[in-house]
């Protein structure tokens, strides 16, 4: 099993696990919730669960409860009740509001062609990851901009939606130290992103009015006090941004641990999009040793019951995890 690097250990260990209610687990789920359960298990820790279901028109009715239940005969059940992101509002708006005051978000009235013209004119029409790196159209306002805002007010009026809110890239755009961030995973070593560059200003919450992930999963891990953050590698990219927005409103820093992906046989990571099919519970054993497997944990633990193969886990990962108190 590969080597975790523990920086020194914070005195009171909280992990999560945070699935959006879109479906059912399945295996490559499974992979991430049993790695930051064996982690807060192997640290003396508490661990929670957290259902992420801000992007309301995606949830499908009953799959949080049917993601406790495939958890449950998994063997992994949360140390408190499970955390509703659908009823933080006021949490995310004053949040919201802090980053507003302090000049690190504004409003943005571009479309999607807005940004790609925009792009095209700088010559880098060049997606990254299906995204486009915003160019800052709107940073400096709307109101310098009078033919795109009422263009936008127009065409958004009979929905009366708003702009999107964005937040800054750089909270201090000129400074050479802040254009480079850099930040230890405990899996994959020494990372660096300029967010400026590979990213650009990001949505903080949507024109729809629905919040977004990056916003919400920071103010919610600064409330529920989470130190480690243990989860699937495909999520690394967002840790730099979420780093920034963690400066910003004055919250701790968390340690990041990402985990391998379960993939399909496109080769791309193993989701709902590309015909994952749901968690099977029926043999919990035989999933939790499927998923073990791709944690690195030795194939065909020597267990009857889910509680004994996941002491003989926690064991293990403990032995591969260098713990410093």
């Amino acid at each position: 099993m590969q080597t975790l690097v523990d920086q020194a250990l914070p005195a009171r260990y909280v992990g999560r696990f945070a699935p959006s209610p879109t479906g059912p687990l399945h295996a490559g789920s499974l992979v991430a919730a049993l790695a930051s359960w064996l982690d807060a298990r192997a640290h003396g820790g508490q661990w929670l669960v957290r259902i992420e279901d801000i992007d309301t028109p995606r949830c499908v009715p009953g799959a949080d409860t049917l993601i406790l239940q495939q958890l449950a005969a998994c063997g992994l059940r949360p140390d408190a009740p499970p955390l509703y992101q659908s009823q933080r509002g006021g949490h995310y708006q004053a949040a919201l509001d802090q980053l507003i005051a302090a000049h690190l978000a504004y409003p943005c009235a571009c479309t999607r062609q807005d940004i790609e013209r925009a792009l095209a004119e700088r010559g880098q029409a060049r997606p990254r990851h299906g995204e486009l790196v915003y160019p800052g159209t709107c940073r400096h306002g709307l109101q310098g901009r009078p033919a795109r805002a009422w263009r936008f007010l127009t065409e958004n009026i009979e929905q009366n939606r708003p702009p999107a809110l964005m937040g800054r890239a750089q909270a201090a755009p000129d400074s050479i130290a802040s254009q480079l961030l850099h930040w230890q995973d405990r899996r994959l070593g020494p990372q660096q992103q300029n967010v400026e560059e590979a990213v650009g200003d990001f949505v903080l919450k949507r024109a729809d009015g629905l919040w977004a992930y990056q916003l919400a999963v920071v103010v919610d891990d600064g409330a529920q006090g989470i130190t480690d953050i243990v989860r699937g590698e495909d999520l690394a990219d967002n840790t730099a941004r979420q780093i920034l927005l963690q400066r910003a409103l004055g919250l701790p820093l968390p340690r990041y641990l990402h985990t391998p992906l379960v993939l399909g046989a496109n080769g791309e990571k193993l989701s709902k999009q590309n015909g994952a099919s749901a968690l099977d519970t029926t043999h919990p054993l035989q999933a939790l040793d499927e998923a073990g497997q791709v944690l690195g944990l030795p194939a065909g633990l020597s267990a009857r019951t889910t509680a004994d193969w996941l002491q003989q886990a926690v064991a293990f990962w403990s032995r591969a995890t260098k713990i410093e108190r």
